[in-house]
C-alpha cells in the first residue's frame, strides 16, 4: 500500500540521535502516527553497505572498518539529507509515495515538536500550504 516514507538518518556516535530514538521514537502516540501514515526507515549515515535507491547505487568509499567514532559519510546521506548544503544528525527525511524528497529536517525533536511536521507531510498540507501558515493554526495532540 503506498505511504510516505520517513527516513531517520543517524550515526552510532550521535548523542541526540540516541536520545531521539529513546524518547521521541518510543512515544506511543508518535509510534502510532508514524506506523499509520509512513514507512519508517533507519539509515546509518556512515554505513559501509552499498544501497540502491531509485536505480542508483550509493556507497561509502571513505568508510574505514578500523576507525572508532566518526567514520566516512555515505553517499546516500549527501543525496537525501543535506539542508543548505550541510549534513547534520539526526536528520529526518520525508519522502512521498514515489520516493521523491519532500524535505529533510535536521535536529533533535521531542514528540510535540515532531508532531506538526509529521502531520504537515502526512496530510499533504505541504503541497498547498506554507509551513509558517500551517504551524500558526496547528493544534497539537501529542
Amino acid at each position: 500500500a503506498p505511504k510516505k516514507v520517513l527516513v531517520d538518518v543517524y550515526t552510532n556516535w550521535c548523542g541526540p540521535c540516541k536520545m531521539m530514538m529513546k524518547t521521541t521514537f518510543n512515544d506511543p502516540k508518535v509510534i502510532r502516527y508514524i506506523n499509520q501514515h509512513f514507512y519508517a526507515v533507519k539509515f546509518n549515515a556512515e554505513s559501509p553497505d552499498d544501497i540502491t535507491f531509485k536505480g542508483k547505487t550509493y556507497s561509502n568509499p571513505d568508510y574505514d572498518p578500523n576507525r572508532r567514532g566518526r567514520n566516512g559519510t555515505h553517499q546516500l546521506t549527501y543525496a537525501i539529507a543535506p539542508v543548505n548544503g550541510r549534513v547534520a544528525y539526526p536528520t529526518i527525511v520525508y519522502l512521498d509515495e514515489e520516493f521523491k524528497i519532500i524535505s529533510p529536517v535536521q535536529g533533535f525533536m521531542r514528540p510535540n515538536q515532531i508532531e506538526p511536521i509529521l502531520k504537515f507531510v502526512a496530510t499533504d498540507s505541504y503541497q498547498d500550504t506554507e509551513w509558517q501558515e500551517f504551524q500558526q493554526s496547528f493544534k497539537g495532540e501529542f
